[in-house]
């Protein structure tokens, strides 16, 4: 088997498909690409058994075949190549795999591709299309919220809610929580299933700007196609804890300040917090904001104030500052609203202008005031 590819047009395929290849792989083949030919086409194929990637690229080849190459050493040879051809030669009897460039000759030892292990297929599924843009925007807005905590799987990926044309993307780690939905999407589905966090990040990174994305799911699988990727996660086999039961729905304090102006002042806050509970105390009042903190082991301490509109009752209440700068770092928008209730209870975020079609929420646990 013998076939010739740009080695910038391969690397940049092979970059993406390199993300499914775990760090300490159960199998050793699974440390390899799959180089699948067909006609003119290449399919490479990565997987960690939980999450696969494949993706095709134009080669000009002299037959149909398969080989399993190792993809540390590949990557770390295109990585050094100038821009040109590359011919690679399989001997089918042993695997080895001979690289010829400009340069000079490269030989490595392949493995018998029969015995990589099958990528799942899209069987007896449901489909929804939607804009890849759409689907990168949700990813980026929700992502950072999920746990770290593998005691609680189903927290540990985003909940995603199929109602017919409307998608809701949900992601907590008990201490916040966002949820995101928007409605150009077109599907004849309702139900809801859990992404695992690695596959979202692997898409973020390799997904087209604005084509047409087919997500595809079956009751152990999601599958992701768009333009010459396709990506397939294992779904996280676990109930989603009851999200709107936290999300306090009587809240009689609103607070609206521009965005920019409240994420700079907790940045710069946030150096005098304690370490180990990051809290600020946000005292607020009809006209002011007041953004404290302070570290007592260290007798340091901190304090600015905003103007701001506030419509409610006088309120001091503590949050993690970490938490607050991240979710402003989410909403782009001028000017944040964050409804209230009291101290004890769960703050909540809005832009205060929305695209159409598409609605944000944030919820954040206080950090509870010491007497």
């Amino acid at each position: 088997m013998k076939f010739s590819v740009s080695s910038s047009d391969l690397l940049k395929h092979l970059q993406v498909a390199s993300g499914a290849i775990g760090s300490n792989p159960v199998l050793p083949i699974l440390e390899d690409f799959l180089f699948t030919i067909e006609g003119r086409n290449l399919t490479i194929s990565a997987t960690d058994l939980e999450t696969s990637i494949v993706t095709t690229v134009d080669v000009n080849s002299d037959g149909n075949g398969r080989v399993a190459v190792p993809a540390r050493i590949l990557l770390d040879t295109l990585k050094e190549l100038p821009g040109q051809p590359v011919t690679f030669n399989v001997n089918e009897d042993n695997y080895g795999i001979e690289i010829t460039s400009a340069y000079g000759k490269y030989k490595l030892a392949g493995e018998n591709g029969d015995e990589f292990p099958n990528i799942p297929q899209a069987d007896e599924v449901d489909t929804v299309t939607l804009n890849s843009s759409l689907l990168g925007k949700a990813i980026s807005k929700t992502l950072f919220a999920t746990s770290n905590d593998d005691l609680r799987p189903a927290m540990t990926g985003v909940y995603l809610q199929v109602d017919f044309n409307k998608l809701t993307f949900v992601a907590t780690d008990a201490h916040k929580l966002v949820k995101y939905t928007f409605s150009n999407v077109n599907s004849q589905v309702s139900t809801s299933f859990i992404i695992p966090k690695k596959a979202l990040n692997l898409l973020k990174g390799s997904l087209p700007s604005d084509e047409d994305l087919k997500l595809s799911f079956n009751n152990a699988n999601a599958f992701f196609t768009a333009g010459n990727i396709h990506l397939v996660c294992r779904l996280i086999d676990a109930r989603y804890p009851d999200y709107n039961a936290v999300i306090p729905t009587d809240n009689p304090n609103t607070l609206s300040v521009p965005r920019s102006d409240f994420q700079n002042s907790l940045k710069r806050i946030a150096i005098y917090a304690n370490k180990t509970t990051n809290q600020v105390i946000l005292n607020i009042t009809e006209s002011s904001l007041t953004v404290s903190a302070q570290d007592l082991d260290f007798s340091n301490e901190a304090t600015e104030q905003l103007p701001c509109a506030y419509n409610g009752d006088p309120l001091t209440i503590g949050f993690n500052a970490k938490f607050l700068i991240e979710m402003l770092n989410v909403l782009d928008t001028e000017e944040i609203k964050m409804e209230l209730s009291t101290s004890t209870r769960a703050g909540i975020l809005h832009p205060t202008e929305k695209e159409e079609g598409e609605d944000i929420l944030m919820l954040v646990m206080p950090v509870m005031l010491s007497n």
